[in-house]
């Protein structure tokens, strides 16, 4: 039976929900009963240190590791069993930490590596991509291993958003990235919330940027949720407490 996704207090449909999830790697285990809900037009960002499962968290739900317990529902869809091409059927696109570009084809053919789950009248690149990016409509022939780190960073936004997704994952965009990019980013991002209402699920460990930019915040420890509410709770102490080395 389908199921819906309930609208929250904030009356905006729920986009992705999380239930209970445990993941482990043989016989260690990454997360514990984590649970949490991205919503449409929202930006709801996961802080935490290294090695917190952060990024196993983002591995469960595009589905690159099957989770030990718990559910996935995308857009009212149980997808907890589901292969990450039937994810992405669903609307959810990936930006991985480290950015993942093919460093030998051009930056056009990296942007059109998003073509794949698209039927062929929507076989091309918006012309908002290039918008937000300018810079890749300028080196549209250059090879993606020819880009600075923060170009390849927007390509990789970009080729996630040729998908034309309703769910947007980032996992850690602004690592290594210098500061004037970092606002273009953030801009793009807000911009896909505001004009495009698309759900954001942003990891970082850049509070500032995460404070700049969610609604919702949520902190994990040692594989764990340890704190979940609005973005101003970043601004009390017993909460910047949890980021704490």
């Amino acid at each position: 039976m389908e199921q819906t996704s309930p609208d929250t207090a904030t009356g905006n449909p729920v986009a992705l929900s999380i239930d209970g999830i445990d993941l482990h790697y043989g016989a260690a285990q990454a997360l514990r009963n984590i649970s949490l809900e991205v919503e449409t037009a929202r930006i709801t960002c996961v802080l935490g240190r290294n090695g917190v499962g952060k990024t196993s968290m983002l591995r469960a739900i595009v589905g690159q590791h099957p989770v030990s317990k718990g559910k996935i529902i995308l857009g009212g869809h149980d997808v907890t069993k589901a292969p990450p091409y039937a994810r992405a059927g669903r609307g959810i696109a990936y930006v991985p930490q480290g950015r993942e570009i093919f460093p030998q084809l051009t930056v056009r053919e990296n942007l059109e590596v998003g073509y794949a789950r698209l039927p062929r009248k929507q076989r091309f690149v918006e012309e908002e991509i290039f918008d937000l990016f300018p810079i890749l409509k300028d080196m549209l022939s250059r090879r993606g291993g020819d880009l600075s780190g923060g170009q390849q960073q927007q390509l990789a936004i970009g080729r996630a958003l040729v998908t034309r997704p309703n769910i947007l994952v980032l996992d850690e965009p602004t690592e290594g990235i210098q500061p004037s990019i970092i606002k273009d980013i953030g801009r793009a991002i807000t911009y896909l919330k505001e004009e495009k209402g698309i759900a954001i699920l942003l990891v970082e460990q850049y509070l500032d940027f995460c404070r700049e930019l969610a609604d919702v915040v949520h902190i994990m420890d040692r594989g764990e949720i340890v704190h979940s509410g609005p973005a101003e709770d970043l601004d009390k102490e017993h909460v910047r407490n949890h980021l704490t080395v």
